[in-house]
């Protein structure tokens, strides 16, 4: 697999949302990806998280994708995080 295949996965999902994978290995099975969705408000880390894993999970379950490491935001929190990098 590769960064595109696992966007694509999550976007299947996530239509509305923001996605960046990376594949931080090289070796087209360990990705990262920061979603930021609406779909988030009012659920905790652990239930987005839950969401995403959902959109790739067959692929995790065949060997696919080994492992992904997950970064979610709300686009408010997205904002706010953006606004303390730029400081």
């Amino acid at each position: 697999m590769d960064t595109e295949d696992v966007r694509a996965l999550i976007l299947q999902t996530f239509p509305d949302a923001s996605v960046e994978v990376q594949d931080f290995t090289g070796t087209g099975d360990h990705f990262q990806a920061m979603v930021v969705s609406e779909r988030f408000a009012g659920l905790t880390m652990i239930k987005q998280h839950k969401l995403v894993y959902q959109s790739v999970q067959n692929y995790i379950d065949d060997g696919r994708i080994h492992a992904l490491a997950l970064r979610t935001y709300t686009p408010e929190q997205w904002r706010r995080a953006s606004v303390q990098v730029e400081l």
